[in-house]
This record gives C-alpha cells, structure tokens and sequence, in this order.
C-alpha cells in the first residue's frame, strides 16, 4: 500500500490511558462488601450530591415540567425512530425449530434478559441521546426491569432532559448516580433494585473499568474507549462539510481520533485548511476538546483509489464511518469493517448519535473488526433445545455413546447407553469406539 499522510497521529486513543484497576478494583469491593452505604459514600465524595438516589415519580414528573416542549418533541421522535428500528431488528430474531434426523427435534428461542443496567454520561454533556438508545431497546427487547443510572450534577441532581428521556423510553428506576459506584449498584442489586444482567452504555475510563472487571458477572455491551470517526471522500466531496464534519466529531473530547482517507491531494489540502478555523469558532470546552483531538490524534491520509482507501479504512475499524465519494452501492458492499456506517453527504454522524433510529452506542478502538455495537439483540439471549422419540434418539445416542468413550468420558457414554437398553431391550448394539 503507498498511504501517504498528510498529517499523522502523534497520539493514539490507548497513548494516555491512565492506569485506573487499582482504584476501580477497590471501589467496587467496597461497595460490595458494604452495600448502599459504601455506594452513598462514594457518591458523596465523586457526585458531591446528597438528593435522593432513587428517583421518585414526583420528582419525574417535576423534571418533565422542565424540559421545554420543543425539546420533548425532539425526544419523542428520536425515540421512536430507534424504537421502530429496535423494533425491526427484534423481528430478524426467530425461534426455529428443525428435525435433524427422523424424530428428533432442535430448537432455538429468543429469551431477553430480566434486567438491564443502562448507563447515561452527564458529566461534560449531558447525553439525552444515550438514554435514548439504551432504554429503548432494552425495553423492545423485553427485558422486566431496566434501570437508567446518570450522575447527578452538584446541588443539581440529574439533567431534567435526561430524566424526562429515560422516563419515557420506558425505564423501571433512574438512578442518581455516576462512575464506579453507579455502575455497582446496578450490578449489585443497591437500593432495593433486582440486579442487572448486563450493563450497557457509554462512560468514562472509570466506567469502562468497572464494566470490564465485572464482565463474566454480568453482560456487557462492549468495553469503549475514546469515541472515534473515519470519513472517506473522493474529489466530488465538498471540502467544507467533511471538515465539519470531522470537527464536529473531534469535540466529543481531548483524545477523540478523527481520521480523512482520500484519493484527492487538493480535497485533503482544502479540507486541513479550513478545519482550524471552524474549531476556533466553537465554544470554549469544545474548542480545546477539538483542538487537541485535531492535534495529538486526528490523521489525514492520501491513497491511490478508492480499493486502497477501502482497506485503509477496514485497517483502521472505525467507530463511526462516513462515505462522501460516488457509487455509494460499491462502497457498501466493499466496506466490511466498522460500528456505523453513513452514505453520502445527506447523512452524518450526529444524526446517528441523536435521532435517526441507528444506536450509538458502537466499537471504538478498532473493536469495529470483530464485533458490531448495541442493539437490541444484545439484550436477548439465544438458547437451544431439543425433544426426541425414541427412535429419533437411537441412532444420537449411539453414535454418543462411541464418541464418549473415544475421548475417555465413560460417564456420558453411559447416559446414552441406559437409554438404548430401555427403548430397545431386545436389540444389541456395538458402543465401542473401535473394530
């Protein structure tokens, strides 16, 4: 490959990551050992909130009567827009069932998991659209009880939006409270609630921690870091809306990766003379968010055609994938790596992060390679079984009974061998592995 970047990463999304097991470790066995207080205590010191933890219907309701109605409105068809397509997932999950040989039947069924933990930031943002995702379609999943956990800002409590949102996608509970202890209660089961099954959701470092030591307890959607986005775009792209667009991903935070692949020298050149002057214009948090995402992390990279731009971007896995570049159709079949794909300049990121039905809560840090991100399968486990008659059992059990002692497991070939002398008294049957 001849990738030639215009500009390269000096940092990647994993060159600062700070070593947090040992705190996390040790915050989630004490909340463990000591239960709701030990949580509370924590969440006085990193919450600095003394309200109630668990929010209660009248103060649900007050929080609705803040949130303007434009904004509800804005909510109620992001909502439903990932509710339909929630929706349209659940209905590529079927319960089969098929005989595999004369008389003995397998079979497959979708069953949700009975509670769900969904995490929703309000540190920096306040993210109405996670609590969006999440609860939604944990709730066209099925699951019996679902959770919503947000830290609460001092002296505030949880952002009134947020609330509203996990109200109305159909959360159980909502939780005041963030990071580590957060993430404990749900799993643990704190302040009366049943325990999670799975947690999903984005967080901060502390949050990925605890999701990761706790996997194995628990599901979980996936272990995110660093929030990351790759445009491809050939000379038909118009240079200032994927310098936007790159920007606009770039404040989410200081080590966000935003990477432009392009066959055309004078679109890349353009694009990285527009982009500083669009970061000074935002406002102060995301100015110096963008700017040093643009500066310690963002790539741009010129290749020779679009093949070669193609396996660049399989290479790198984004989270986040846009294509601004003609023959749309070629690129989505050529495309095989990444959370989340955007054709054409009519659709962007943001419209997948807020309202346009996709999830967004997707693989970062080129875990696009190998899995996809949240959706409502997730929170559905697939399960077999199977019934059998006893002629439908024979030839299985016989063939169990061979296998069984072949790999030395004499206890497992007896279990098939109790079941042909009761079924078939008068037959004789050769359950030895060799001859």
């Amino acid at each position: 490959m001849t990738r030639e970047y215009l500009k390269k990463a000096t940092l990647t999304s994993k060159s600062d990551a700070s070593d947090v097991k040992a705190t996390v470790r040790a915050i989630l066995d004490d909340i463990e050992a000591g239960g709701d207080k030990a949580a509370m205590e924590y969440a006085a010191k990193f919450d600095q909130y003394d309200g109630n933890v668990v929010i209660t219907r009248e103060e649900i309701e007050a929080a609705a009567a803040l949130v303007p109605e434009k904004l509800k409105r804005d909510i109620q068809f992001a909502h439903n827009n990932v509710r339909r397509f929630a929706e349209a997932q659940k209905e590529t999950l079927k319960d089969i069932e098929v005989e595999v040989v004369p008389g003995l039947i397998a079979g497959q069924k979708s069953i949700p998991v009975t509670g769900a933990g969904c995490y929703v930031p309000g540190g920096r943002y306040s993210h109405i659209a996670s609590a969006i995702m999440t609860v939604t379609t944990a709730s066209v999943a099925g699951c019996k009880h679902i959770v919503a956990c947000s830290p609460p800002r001092p002296g505030v409590g949880v952002a009134p939006a947020i609330i509203y949102a996990a109200d109305l996608c159909g959360a159980d509970t909502i939780l005041a409270m963030g990071g580590v202890q957060g993430v404990a209660a749900m799993t643990f089961g704190l302040f009366g609630l049943p325990k999670a099954n799975i947690l999903v959701g984005p967080g901060n470092q502390f949050v990925a921690e605890a999701k990761r030591m706790l996997f194995g307890r628990v599901g979980i959607d996936m272990i995110a870091g660093p929030t990351d986005s790759l445009i491809l775009a050939d000379a038909t792209a118009d240079p200032m809306v994927v310098a936007t667009d790159l920007v606009g991903q770039a404040e989410h935070g200081y080590n966000s990766p935003v990477w432009l692949v392009t066959d055309n020298r004078p679109l890349a050149e353009e694009v990285m003379r527009i982009v500083p002057g669009l970061i000074d214009d935002l406002p102060e948090v995301n100015r110096d968010n963008a700017f040093a995402a643009w500066r310690d992390y963002a790539e741009v990279i010129v290749c020779a055609d679009r093949e070669e731009m193609a396996a660049t971007s399989d290479d790198y896995a984004p989270e986040h994938l846009t294509v601004q570049a003609e023959d749309l159709e070629w690129w989505l079949e050529r495309l095989s790596c990444y959370g989340s794909l955007f054709l054409g300049e009519e659709t962007t990121v943001a419209f997948g992060d807020k309202a346009a039905g996709t999830n967004h809560v997707l693989p970062t840090s080129g875990a696009a390679s190998y899995t996809g991100g949240l959706s409502v399968h997730k929170y559905m486990k697939i399960v077999t079984w199977q019934r059998a008659t006893r002629e439908g059992a024979k030839p299985v059990a016989e063939a169990t009974a061979r296998i069984s002692r072949l790999e030395g497991m004499e206890g497992h070939a007896r279990t098939a061998d109790i079941r042909l002398h009761k079924y078939f008294p008068d037959e004789t049957f050769d359950l030895t592995p060799n001859g």
